[in-house]
């Protein structure tokens, strides 16, 4: 049996120039925040592109050319922000495979604090929910008897009784089977412990040893490659816990639980939403007490006015429509004015 692991790379590698393919989301990773007009300022000064933030990496991609840049949370070592001039970037400094990578993202719409908000809590959470993802020794992971559940995990199995076989001796304790990892702690020493993520199992598999048959468990390079051995009398009982955890395991690794739970707060509407028309100034002419301005302002052949005879004005030179009683020419270029 192998690991998920064998396929996972995108929280341990620093990649550049990947396919397509290789930027959809695998099982378990979860598009957190999808943010545009970023700059790869260092790599690619003067080209805008597209940052996506999901529980496992961030991706930077270019909207013009195919070329992408990837850099994973499990190789993060910093990230932090920094003035750039005017514009705040954020700046992440990442070790992968004994490479240093330093990648400076700067938002070219300047205004949005997400950039730095988004990344930097996603890369916490991360950081936080480490015993999801990797094999522990020694670690708090038992209280008043009870395994300290993980958000999101259920036990399925306890088992008293069972030897660590590590030591010549063995030491007795109890085994935990719960949906994202198994735990052994020792009866008499609970701080000697070990947490098992289904993520780090390379192998499990029942074999012979010196005493008799147990329970194998390999992990994973990444995780320092044990090889765990577990004694669980009777034989049928073993062979149980055998069939529980390859159970487990299969249907862990159809749909992972990384433990990088992140929800974004509202997220800003579009620009265009945000973007009304402007309405014209309202302008309010106040008429004085012997003009009507709705009436003087309604044009000839108006539903609400009826023609009126046209008469020559003396004062202006030329014919014009007769005025109303009590309206006076001065009158009417004061309210126009």
């Amino acid at each position: 049996m192998a690991s998920v692991l064998d396929a996972l790379w995108e929280d341990r590698d620093v990649r550049f120039d990947i396919t397509a393919q290789q930027m959809k989301t695998r099982p378990g990773e979860v598009l957190i925040d999808c943010l545009d007009s970023i700059e790869d300022t260092k790599g690619n000064n003067g080209d805008r592109g597209r940052l996506l933030v999901t529980n496992l990496r961030i991706i930077w991609h270019s909207l013009a050319l195919p070329r992408v840049n990837l850099c994973e949370f499990g190789c993060m070592v910093k990230c932090i922000s920094k003035l750039r001039g005017q514009t705040e970037a954020l700046y992440i400094l990442t070790k992968s495979n004994n490479t240093r990578f330093e990648f400076i993202f700067t938002n070219v719409v300047p205004g949005s604090p997400r950039l730095f908000t988004s990344v930097i809590a996603v890369h916490r959470a991360y950081e936080t929910s480490k015993m999801y993802r990797d094999l522990k020794l020694r670690a708090a992971l038992i209280q008043n008897k009870q395994l300290r559940l993980l958000p999101r995990e259920q036990v399925y199995d306890k088992i008293n009784g069972v030897w660590n076989l590590s030591s010549d001796q063995g030491n007795l304790g109890t085994f935990f089977i719960t949906n994202v990892r198994i735990v052994w702690h020792a009866n008499m020493n609970e701080s000697f412990n070990v947490s098992i993520p289904y993520l780090q199992i390379w192998s499990i598999r029942i074999r012979d040893s010196k005493f008799g048959l147990a329970l194998v468990i390999e992990s994973s390079r990444q995780s320092g490659g044990y090889v765990l051995g577990f004694k669980i009398d009777p034989v049928d009982k073993l062979q149980d816990a055998l069939k529980e955890i390859n159970s487990l395991h299969k249907v862990y690794s159809a749909n992972p639980i990384f433990g990088v739970d992140y929800e974004m707060e509202e997220r800003p509407q579009p620009l265009e939403e945000l973007t009304v028309e402007q309405p014209p100034d309202d302008v309010e002419i106040e008429p004085d007490e012997q003009t009507d301005a709705f009436t003087v302002s309604v044009p000839a052949g108006h539903p609400y006015q009826q023609d009126r005879e046209p008469v020559f004005s003396e004062e202006l030179g030329l014919a014009i429509e007769k005025l109303k009683d009590g309206f006076t020419l001065n009158g009417l270029w004061e309210v126009m004015g």
